[in-house]
């Protein structure tokens, strides 16, 4: 247990408290011609005199007063000098955590922060591919409307292949159905593009991935100070602490828009991505803030 100098020199300031408490009186001898005088005097009092006029003999009264503020002092002062100890038990750096100390603790923070990082690129990747795959039914969608008449026919190939084969063919339609094959042609794409999206589960990956991300991140958004001050005994504010808070408070953002995203809210799912880009953002900023801090830590620590 760690004792401060302050903590002692209270302690025996309240031992020591009879002495601002005290009644100064001055012991002498009384003159011979006095004894007589003072023979009605009670024996506590019979060998000292006070340095003031006393005809009523308070200062008996005073002396007991005072003996019963020196020991209510006394018995105090282990209480007093306790209350003072505990602060001190309770702002320092802690136990010893063994290995957590070291440099093997020391880089757990920095390397599955790395982790993370790459983790929320992938998911932000996974989610604006199922971004993608969801508008892409509105594109197909509003291609499809720009289609001429087909005739009744399944798709434009079948519909050319029914205006050449008809008894009298008309060679404006024709054209005009000939005209409209790249509108098809990037039909046709955009369907191919969403087949092979939707092979991929993307939606279920993206929500995985997002949930790992939260709670590995936020852990060891906790985990990275705590280690600090398991070492250090303190923090160490500055601009890494507050863009791994904020980057926190953004991922909290981004998962309470969850329910509302799957109701098909717009501005949630607007917010949702918001978040997670700004987020992206604080977390390159957490790079570059934390790697001076790396060489740091690994200077100062030993394995393991």
């Amino acid at each position: 247990m760690k004792v401060s100098t302050t903590t002692v020199l209270i302690a025996n300031l309240a031992y020591n408290a009879n002495a601002f408490m005290s009644v100064t009186s001055t012991r002498a001898r009384m003159p011979m011609q006095l004894s007589n005088s003072m023979k009605h005097l009670p024996p506590s009092c019979s060998d000292e005199i006070i340095e003031s006029f006393d005809p009523l003999h308070l200062s008996c009264n005073e002396k007991e007063a005072s003996s019963n503020i020196d020991m209510k002092a006394t018995s105090w002062a282990p209480l007093v000098a306790l209350a003072f100890l505990a602060p001190e038990v309770a702002n320092a750096a802690g136990p010893d955590w063994g290995i957590f100390e070291g440099r093997t603790g020391s880089l757990l923070h920095p390397v599955v922060m790395g982790g993370t990082f790459l983790l929320s690129c992938s998911a932000a990747l996974k989610g604006f591919q199922y971004r993608r795959q969801r508008t892409l039914g509105d594109d197909i969608s509003a291609l499809k409307k720009t289609l001429p008449d087909l005739g009744g026919a399944a798709n434009l190939n079948d519909a050319i292949a029914q205006a050449k084969a008809a008894e009298n063919p008309d060679s404006g339609l024709v054209a005009k159905l000939q005209g409209a094959l790249p509108i098809q042609n990037e039909i046709d794409a955009l369907v191919a593009e969403r087949k092979d999206l939707s092979s991929k589960g993307l939606r279920d990956s993206h929500f995985s991935q997002g949930a790992l991300l939260a709670f590995l991140g936020t852990a060891f958004a906790i985990e990275g100070p705590l280690n600090t001050y398991a070492r250090a005994g303190k923090l160490f504010p500055g601009p890494h602490l507050y863009a791994g808070a904020g980057l926190v408070v953004l991922w909290a953002a981004a998962a309470a828009c969850v329910p509302a995203m799957q109701k098909g809210n717009d501005t949630a799912r607007s917010i949702h991505i918001a978040a997670n880009v700004s987020g992206m953002g604080l977390f390159a900023w957490q790079i570059i803030t934390g790697w001076p801090i790396l060489l740091k830590v690994t200077e100062l620590t030993k394995w393991p």
